[in-house]
């Protein structure tokens, strides 16, 4: 079987350490610059599994990948949470008075908004990846320009860190997911979380008939999150996050929720991730 694991992102890329975390370190890596090519990777089975980022604590819900989730036939198998630090990293030898321009991913800079907007003279590059910011930079001995990226990336491409932890909250976390598909999916020993897909009809009280179900079985609700359904104009769909102590809970508040909402999908039973 191959036990490749596809992510976005690059070497020294967030992507990678958790996927260090989930799998250890001794694992085979297929880099990809989208998510959108993250999913091909694995429902194709060119990798066994995936893992992308869904939400941060800073910058919110990474809407694109829940839309990802739900139009590709794959499955939710477990979950990370990373702590996140945002370092400003260069060449050696530059001080923050020779930097003319900040290459990251776009979420990365968004996290730092606060720490950069007091350089307004900086030029904001958005590109697709932070650790590969911080390679181009090495490789092609970019003088000025600095690059916003984790500590991994500063170790692998010899970078200074020229300030530290630059991100607007100082408890910044990333929730990442590992998918892969139906077929490859092995029961977890001890689930208790579940992600869901559904959708209900546009009358008043239906999304607090489905809400009630999950409330009536003592499970906690750890995210709600609606989702533009496609070719139906100002209707949405729903993913919800639930967190319960024993499986038969779980089923027994789906079977609730099946009687009341459309379009119902389980993306995913699994264990609750670990914060690194």
């Amino acid at each position: 079987m191959n036990h490749t694991i596809a992510i976005q992102g690059f070497e020294g890329s967030f992507h990678q350490i958790a996927a260090q975390h989930y799998f250890g370190p001794a694992l085979t890596l297929a880099p990809c610059a989208t998510f959108t090519e993250v999913v091909r990777q694995v429902t194709c089975g060119e990798a066994h599994r995936g893992v992308m980022a869904i939400e941060n604590s800073i910058a919110g819900s990474i809407l694109p990948n829940y839309n990802l989730l739900q139009q590709n036939e794959l499955q939710i198998s477990g979950e990370v949470y990373l702590t996140i630090g945002q370092h400003l990293m260069a060449l050696p030898g530059q001080s923050l008075a020779d930097i003319r321009e900040v290459h990251s991913h776009p979420m990365a800079l968004l996290q730092c908004a606060d720490f950069l907007s007091q350089y307004p003279h900086l030029r904001l590059v958005e590109t697709e990846d932070t650790a590969l910011s911080a390679k181009r930079i090495r490789d092609n001995q970019l003088a000025g320009v600095a690059a916003v990226a984790g500590r991994l990336a500063a170790d692998l491409f010899e970078m200074d860190i020229l300030a530290a932890d630059i991100q607007s909250a100082k408890e910044n976390y990333t929730r990442f997911l590992v998918v892969e598909r139906p077929e490859d999916a092995q029961s977890p020993a001890s689930p208790n979380k579940a992600s869901l897909y559904f959708h209900t009809v546009n009358t008043p009280g239906s999304l607090v008939k489905v809400l009630s179900c999950i409330a009536d079985h003592n499970i906690n609700l750890s995210k709600l999150q609606s989702i533009p359904h496609p070719g139906r104009i100002w209707e949405y769909f729903i993913l919800a996050d639930l967190e319960f102590d024993r499986p038969e809970q779980f089923q027994a508040a789906l079977h609730a929720v099946e009687q009341v909402a459309e379009g119902l999908r389980v993306l995913g039973v699994y264990q609750k991730g670990i914060t690194y």
